[in-house]
């Protein structure tokens, strides 16, 4: 069995007009959120053997306070460069590249790419991802090639506003 879970980056910040687009920060509410979200995965014990990020601040902050609430390492989060402007076809080309003894895997990312991933996987229709949104997936497989919709369960759909 492979976990796979997809996550969106929390809310960024637009006060910075010096910055590209790959260099926003997160905003308050953005890292309240995330560190949120990583309390409730770990209060459901939905904690990752690799969290792989894309290059922008926006998600490797994401990843950090996520991770941070589930005692994950900074330095072990996998920053990816092909994760920033990647579609759904190029996610699924890194979750390809997991090696087979990860069992358990999130990948943080940007919209719209990552709500079409997760739709491309699901069994399940999933509405657009908020920020800081997460899809956890169960595939009944025992490489990540092997994933897809017709050996996907969806385990759970949560986001923030759940619990505000």
């Amino acid at each position: 069995m492979k976990t796979l879970y997809i996550l969106r980056h929390a809310k960024s910040s637009w006060d910075f007009e010096e910055l590209s687009d790959h260099d926003r920060p997160l905003n308050k509410r953005g890292r309240s959120d995330a560190q949120l979200m990583g309390h409730e995965l770990n209060n459901r014990g939905a904690i990752p053997a690799l969290i792989v990020s894309s290059s922008a601040v926006r998600a490797i902050s994401t990843a950090t306070l996520v991770g941070r609430e589930m005692n994950y390492e900074a330095e072990d989060i996998v920053v990816a460069d092909s994760i920033y402007g990647a579609d759904k076809h190029d996610l699924l080309d890194v979750v390809h590249t997991t090696p087979a003894d990860v069992d358990s895997l999130m990948l943080v990312g940007h919209n719209e790419p990552i709500s079409e991933f997760a739709n491309m996987l699901s069994p399940e229709h999933i509405a657009s991802l908020p920020t800081t949104g997460i899809v956890a997936l169960e595939f009944d497989c025992d490489s990540w090639y092997d994933i897809s919709k017709e050996n996907a369960t969806l385990l759970f759909y949560d986001f923030p506003k759940n619990y505000k």
